[in-house]
């Protein structure tokens, strides 16, 4: 897959996943899986199935400007991770955390590669990292 990944922006999807989904906490994020649901008069899996990700980060955590940064630094992280590893037809939930903005880069992706691992939410790789 080139490019971004797709994402979620409408509310309802940030809420069904909410509700249907298994959840992981790790320092510097909070990772939510949920299958996508079937398409509308879709009676086959004929269809390309995507993953789509959404990003989230309350108000608690600071002014716009360091929200913003939290997310550009989830992005960032799920853009390399996920790209390769989430499986196809979930959809995700990133949500920031206080430790997202000092955590270092490489701790962030190990945070999201386990996150994927504990939800049972990552395409399995022979020979990939052991937990």
């Amino acid at each position: 897959m080139s490019g971004p990944l797709p994402r979620l922006r409408q509310r309802s999807d940030f809420l069904r996943v909410a509700r249907h989904c298994r959840k992981w906490a790790a320092p510097g994020l909070v990772l939510q899986a949920s299958r996508q649901p079937p398409e509308p008069g879709d009676t086959t899996k004929t269809g390309e199935q995507t993953v789509r990700v959404g990003f989230t980060v309350t108000k608690k955590l600071g002014n716009a400007v360091i929200r913003n940064r939290i997310r550009r630094r989830l992005r960032a992280a799920a853009d390399r991770v996920m790209t390769a590893r989430a499986k196809r037809g979930y959809d995700y939930v990133v949500i920031g955390r206080a430790q997202t903005l000092s955590r270092s880069f490489s701790a962030l992706m190990d945070d999201l590669e386990t996150a994927l691992q504990r939800t049972d939410a990552c395409e399995s790789d022979d020979g990939a990292r052991a937990s």
